[in-house]
């Protein structure tokens, strides 16, 4: 499985800059269930972020598993897909932002855990990992896409749920491998 996808807002202006921003995020399956971040407005993403200077997908990787889910032991395994979003920069007038996320699929070592550390943001969030069936989080996601003006992030989490389900990752049992 490699899926790609672009989500791009409507362009009416060409943009002087564009502001990019890479992020890596984590696929683990274990016993019929995904793990997932939850936040507090109920919606499910996948535990990852954007790639500090000097780091490499792994290490971005296995540091946002910790820092968001709190597990310690993770083997980042194959690249499964990317997600293109582009949209107008909310900071920088005259930009488009560009985020490229890699999504990769990684399994639980052992389950040693940590307390998470959060960013400020994720705090007020609420970030809350949760092993869910892939189906329910779909679903929570789908009547959320309605609800928030900015949902990219919704549409790409979504998206990338769905490819699972097609792909037959949900039937995993606990192995890195899909069947």
């Amino acid at each position: 499985m490699n899926f790609n996808m672009t989500i791009e807002e409507p362009q009416t202006e060409s943009y002087k800059n564009i502001i990019e921003r890479v992020a890596i995020r984590a696929v683990i399956i274990k016993n019929h269930h995904i793990l997932l971040v939850h936040s507090s407005r109920g919606d499910f993403k996948f535990p990852g972020g954007g790639v500090e200077k000097n780091e490499n997908h792994e290490d971005c990787l296995l540091r946002e598993i910790r820092e968001e889910t709190g597990y310690i032991n993770c083997a980042v395994k194959d690249k499964v897909g990317t997600i293109i979003e582009r949209k107008k920069d909310d900071l920088e007038e005259n930009a488009l932002f560009q985020m490229i996320s890699h999504y990769y699929l990684c399994g639980l070592v052992t389950e040693d855990k940590e307390e998470q550390q959060l960013d400020d943001y994720e705090a007020v969030l609420e970030y809350t990992p949760k092993w869910v069936p892939l189906d329910e989080a779909i679903q929570q996601n789908e009547i959320l896409m309605d609800k928030f003006e900015q949902n990219n992030w919704l549409k790409r989490e979504t998206y990338v749920l769905k490819q699972l389900r097609i792909n037959k990752f949900e039937r995993s049992t606990g192995s890195v491998q899909p069947l």
